[in-house]
């Protein structure tokens, strides 16, 4: 077995927290070529996860800061077209494929060890996100959200009190709030992956939720302490996905589901993210053809559609306050109790559904 497939599959502590850098420092470059040869069966044929990515992160870490400047790699070289082309449309797995080839028939070099650097980085984050949505999908109240493939199988319904127009015709917003989360540790984080598996007690947090209050010119104009984070639901009658974020002083309206996945498209991603962690468009339905229109049909009846707004609180970016997951989550929230996944539309969630909704943010 190779050192540094050794060093990933150790039992024991000492050879595991080995250092690639000790090693790779001083290895040459034909050294090194045959490690990753080794780390690259390894993965492959290892169903081990932890053992999968930490291969996958050697291989980034030996083609982006070891090989280059080695006796013997090329410092100029070609990188296949191909091969950039996979990369682009992040299939990673071939991507890597296409460069080895090329490797074996043109020899190494540092063009193409930046592409298996970025390909291998890009394979081991995707393939703990694989992990992350297997386990979502495992969980009961989400595994419908995957199967349902066409508008007419959606099995959630707007909540009939949202239907009913008020007197002056239009519909009840149905408004969720969320408090943020403050890391009284502020050490590393319990889902930074290899700092849980490998350093558990470094990852341990200790957390609180938190209201804030808003300092104005004077004490007579500040805030008491509430939720900064808030949602808001409501049906409207066109029939679209409108989409706003208050703070962030974006709107959208959206008819098709190819804008509800297009998370780079603007800024109001966190916002289709919810939808789509809710089932108010389901990820199953990724890649459908019909109108977005029969969905909301489905949902909300003919001719109508579905208004989401967020909005945070005057808190600047950077605040470690966990702003983006509090806001996710708030969203899914409201969407979940618009859609009777919720016992009740307003009060607390049941453990149950807390757990869910934490699942979704997950998602």
């Amino acid at each position: 077995m190779s050192t540094l497939a050794r060093i990933i599959t150790a039992a024991d502590e000492d050879t595991r927290n080995r250092s690639l850098e000790q090693f790779a420092r001083a290895a040459s470059a034909e050294t090194l070529l045959r490690e990753c040869e080794a780390l690259d069966r390894l993965r492959r044929e290892n169903d081990n996860l932890y053992e999968q990515v930490r291969a996958l992160f050697f291989l980034h870490s030996i083609h982006r800061f070891h090989l280059p400047g080695k006796p013997g790699i090329a410092g100029r070289g070609v990188v296949p077209f191909r091969g950039y082309e996979e990369l682009y449309n992040r299939r990673f797995e071939e991507a890597i494929e296409t460069f080895l080839r090329h490797q074996v028939e043109a020899g190494p070099s540092e063009a193409l060890s930046s592409g298996l650097s970025a390909a291998y980085r890009q394979l081991g984050f995707q393939t703990l996100a694989d992990q992350v949505r297997r386990s979502v999908r495992s969980i009961a109240g989400n595994q419908w959200m995957f199967r349902v493939g066409h508008p007419s199988d959606h099995p959630l319904r707007v909540h009939r009190r949202l239907l009913r127009p008020l007197e002056n015709g239009l519909f009840p917003i149905l408004r969720e709030t969320t408090p943020v989360r403050m890391d009284f540790t502020h050490c590393g984080w319990s889902d930074i992956f290899f700092l849980g598996m490998d350093f558990p007690e470094g990852a341990r947090v200790l957390n609180v939720s938190i209201d804030l209050s808003v300092e104005s010119a004077g004490p007579a104009q500040s805030q008491a302490p509430r939720p900064p984070v808030e949602g808001y639901l409501r049906v409207i009658d066109r029939p679209v996905l409108r989409l706003a974020s208050v703070d962030l002083q974006a709107s959208a309206e959206i008819t098709s589901f190819a804008e509800v996945f297009d998370f780079a498209r603007d800024h109001l991603g966190l916002l289709k993210a919810a939808l789509i962690a809710a089932g108010i468009v389901p990820p199953g339905m990724e890649g459908a053809h019909q109108p977005l229109s029969d969905l909301l049909t489905q949902l909300v009846g003919s001719g109508q559609g579905i208004e989401l707004v967020s909005k945070v609180n005057d808190i600047p970016k950077g605040s470690r306050l966990a702003v983006s997951t509090s806001l996710l989550a708030c969203l899914i929230t409201v969407c979940m109790r618009a859609t009777g996944q919720a016992g009740s539309l307003t009060g607390g969630l049941s453990e149950v559904e807390r757990r869910l909704v934490a699942a979704r943010s997950i998602l």
